[in-house]
């Protein structure tokens, strides 16, 4: 499709995404600077209508996704990109090497903006925010696609990765509690606990509402406490295998997020995806029409 492209701007989105009508419009619009390659779009974790692990895991994209980019951003500007939604100048992808060199990659979103980034050109974080559809119900599924995603965080940006650990508040609250009240304190321990709850109340509030627009950051705020501390959970696990799994093959984490092959998949076994955040444009149609 790039190869049959006649103009300058490719606009590429996932399967399980929803945009609002001025989506195109807004986009394109950095790209009145000849200096920008690359644009991409923060999401907002939409999961109407499933259960409790769904709408953690887009809390997680509402809140904790969003305020960790928009830090990058303001400490050290955009270097990737956001699968979710990507726009990118044509002659600024075929000088990066085009899609080909992406293939070997887990997250091959994040190498398009850092390899835009280091051809000198901008990539820039789009004002427009899109829904990201959950299509995942079950702990099982919801944990496993997080921990994909936080393993390929940890090779595509490691040093970033390992100071995701200071961003957390929740397990530092336990521990304070349980610390305070072991030394007699209990008062205090439950002050350091309150705390915590209460910081993460509001970034719910303030990030995922205020600034991405998620209503269920608002409504659901209270719930945010449990995400952030399956987050340090999950932040823990990234560290334990690099391995990962893309449909029903296997995959082995290297320098950078290059993938090696582990595991095939038979060729008798069924073609179903059993772990991947792209889904079928029919069963996301089903779910949000």
């Amino acid at each position: 499709m790039a190869a049959a492209a006649k103009n300058d701007l490719l606009v590429i989105t996932d399967s399980d995404v929803l945009v609002k009508p001025d989506f195109l419009m807004e986009v394109v619009t950095p790209f009145n600077d000849p200096e920008v390659g690359a644009s991409t779009c923060l999401y907002v974790g939409a999961a109407p209508g499933m259960g409790i692990w769904a709408h953690l895991e887009g809390l997680g994209m509402s809140v904790e996704m969003a305020a960790g980019v928009m830090v990058v951003d303001m400490l050290e500007g955009m270097r990737f990109t956001l699968g979710p939604a990507m726009i990118v100048r044509k002659s600024a992808l075929d000088a990066c090497g085009g899609f080909e060199r992406l293939g070997h990659y887990y997250a091959d979103d994040f190498k398009l903006g850092n390899l835009v980034a280091e051809s000198g050109r901008r990539v820039v974080l789009s004002t427009h925010v899109i829904d990201h559809c959950i299509v995942h119900n079950s702990f099982r599924r919801n944990f496993s696609h997080q921990l994909n995603w936080m393993k390929s965080t940890r090779f595509s940006r490691p040093s970033g990765h390992f100071g995701t650990v200071l961003t957390f508040a929740m397990p530092y609250g336990l521990l304070g509690a349980i610390v305070a009240w072991v030394l007699g304190m209990p008062v205090l321990g439950l002050s350091l606990l309150s705390l915590a709850y209460v910081s993460r109340v509001a970034q719910s509030v303030m990030v995922g509402g205020w600034v991405v627009g998620d209503r269920d950051a608002y409504r659901l705020a209270w719930l945010y406490p449990l995400r952030d501390l399956l987050g340090f959970v999950l932040w823990v696990a990234s560290y334990t295998s690099r391995e990962v799994g893309w449909r029903d093959d296997w995959y082995r984490l290297e320098e950078g997020g290059l993938m090696v092959l582990v595991q095939p998949r038979p060729a008798s076994s069924p073609q179903a995806p059993a772990d991947t955040d792209a889904a079928t444009p029919t069963a996301v149609a089903d779910r949000y029409s």
